[in-house]
């Protein structure tokens, strides 16, 4: 793995701690209803906390969990779904950490509107005298500030700022400009964590990878994936596409219609087809698994479908799987043997339901073990974990594997051919 950072991009390491008040920005949005659903993103920052822990730092951790503004009313909703309070119990539970988390006035419809004074005061005087291990501060989304884009985001910014000596990114998969991950960068000395390093040198070699470079992309609105879809496309010797993505692509290119699938979606995949038809990059599996319901598995409604098969005009119920065999022939195991580097930010089928072709094309990549395997995305590592648990454990500790923290940021970042732009990492970088 490369080891070239942008210069300009100040680094944790690079600062002395001793006695400062870090406040750090991560990303532990594991939380679903109450439960944390997988600890991996809270374990990545272990190194952080370790760190600034050994340096005599004392730190203030922030983080966002799930949706709680209503971008029509703007009002905020809080409460046990997406409260903290788990991650906080997990980190205490497994490091002895001593994280408090401050109890501010929430006001029902705004939100959190202001770090009290009263409230904030004396806890920092405690950690300052080391009387608790941390500040863990309510999730960011149920203030106020952090997503109105409004006077109300600069006085949280300020605020923020006001109880620290040094700001820390450690949450590349929260690369969207809101206030924890951008204003408050530019009102305190700032720099990237120990992860968001690390996330910047894989992306490295996803952006300039070692060939020949094959990427598993899939997604349920193709609208979202075209810009990464078409710089993907440039870089990649193969190609490999599932999901909604995959059917509006066989639309586009067969002329069958597939339940599901709009003639917007299929207009959006021409351009590829096109584009592919010269170059033919994109690999095609032998079959796809068709089911005659979209929630629920009846065997009644299944069978397995050749693509060979199609016809112009053909009509199609939903293709939810590829067909699991399809990964043992040639044209498909030979590339994905070959490869090295293999990026994937795809579940081939509609999990849970249909998790067979994920799980070959999951345990066919496990056996290429000359490639880098970059995996992104929530629902690929957990599909990964549920589908390969034994591949899942091993890739933990081999270094020709590496889990992305955050799947969206990893596919702008793809698609403006470079991570430095996007606004939360652009906010550390020195003039």
């Amino acid at each position: 793995m490369t080891n070239e950072l942008n210069p300009k991009l100040p680094r944790l390491q690079d600062f002395d701690l001793a006695g400062k008040v870090v406040l750090a920005r991560v990303d532990h949005n594991v939380v679903e209803k109450g439960v944390i659903n997988d600890d991996f993103r809270i374990d990545a920052t272990f190194g952080l906390l370790y760190h600034i822990a050994a340096k005599g730092g004392l730190p203030i951790l922030m983080t966002h969990i799930g949706r709680t503004r209503d971008k029509k009313t703007g009002q905020i909703t809080s409460g046990p779904d997406t409260s903290v309070a788990p991650v906080v119990a997990y980190l205490n539970r497994k490091l002895a950490a001593g994280f408090v988390t401050p109890d501010l006035p929430i006001d029902p419809q705004l939100g959190i509107t202001s770090l009290d004074e009263s409230v904030m005061g004396p806890l920092v005087a405690d950690l300052k005298d080391r009387k608790i291990g941390g500040l863990y501060l309510p999730n960011t989304r149920w203030f106020a500030g952090e997503e109105s884009k409004d006077g109300r985001t600069q006085a949280l910014a300020g605020q923020l700022a006001s109880w620290a000596d040094l700001y820390v990114n450690d949450a590349f998969g929260s690369w969207q400009a809101h206030c924890s991950t951008y204003e408050v960068a530019q009102k305190v000395p700032a720099c990237a964590g120990f992860l968001m390093q690390k996330e910047l040198l894989s992306l490295n070699q996803v952006l300039n990878p070692d060939k020949p470079f094959l990427a598993v992309v899939a997604g349920s609105k193709y609208d979202t994936k075209i810009g990464p879809l078409n710089s993907l496309y440039e870089k990649v010797d193969h190609l490999l596409l599932g999901g909604v993505i995959y059917n509006a692509f066989l639309c586009a290119k067969y002329g069958i219609e597939v339940a599901g699938v709009d003639q917007e979606e299929v207009k959006l995949a021409q351009s590829l087809v096109d584009k592919d038809r010269a170059a033919g990059k994109i690999l095609e599996p032998g079959a796809l698994v068709e089911s005659q319901e979209f929630g629920r598995r009846n065997p009644a409604g299944i069978r397995v479908v050749k693509i060979s098969d199609f016809k112009p005009g053909q009509k199609y119920a939903y293709f939810l799987d590829v067909a699991p065999e399809s990964f043992d022939a040639p044209g498909l195991s030979g590339p994905l043997a070959r490869a090295r580097t293999i990026f994937i930010n795809a579940v081939m089928g509609l999990t849970p339901l249909f998790g067979e072709g994920s799980a070959s094309l999951y345990g066919l990549i496990g056996r290429n073990e000359k490639a880098l395997k970059l995996f992104a995305g929530g629902d690929t590592l957990t599909e990964l974990k549920n589908l390969q648990p034994g591949l899942y454990l091993k890739a933990l500790d081999d270094q020709s594997y590496y889990f992305f923290t955050g799947g969206g940021a990893v596919l702008t970042a793809i698609e403006e051919g470079s991570p430095y732009g996007l606004k939360p990492v652009a906010a550390l970088l020195k003039p």
